[in-house]
């Protein structure tokens, strides 16, 4: 299996081979702030199972924690933390070209999670915009 992705921009583009460890959402305040939304879903894979092509901006956004992110249009991309997960890398799953090829395994980090999450399936879905009331 292999699974294609990159930036909002196309400055960046990965290719990562094989089959993940794990995909998660994480509802860490590290991810959230990073990303600037209530979780993030990430697929982690061996680093050397990861081939990026163009330039990638790093950001140390905890010590020993190393975010990758395109510096172009500021998509985030890769979390790697080699003190606690030697050897791997995590992908932004919302980043890959079929967002959809990698479903989340779990929720991680619930401890963080904004008090509201618990009751988001109960909110009212809708195919597109809502019309106006």
């Amino acid at each position: 299996m292999a699974v294609e992705g990159g930036c909002r921009c196309g400055a960046v583009r990965y290719r990562a081979e094989g089959e993940p460890e794990h995909v998660a959402i994480c509802h860490c305040n590290d991810c959230r702030r990073s990303a600037g939304a209530p979780m993030v879903a990430w697929a982690m894979f061996a680093e050397d199972r990861v081939h990026v092509r163009g330039a990638v901006t790093e950001y140390e956004s905890s010590p020993g924690v190393v975010r990758k992110f395109c510096g172009r249009c500021g998509t985030g991309l890769f979390y790697l933390n080699p003190q606690i997960l030697p050897g791997m890398i995590d992908i932004q799953t919302g980043t890959l070209d079929d967002a959809g090829a990698l479903p989340p395994q779990a929720h991680i980090q619930m401890a963080d999670a904004t008090p509201w999450m618990h009751s988001v399936d109960a909110l009212p879905k809708f195919d597109g915009y809502p019309e106006p009331s």
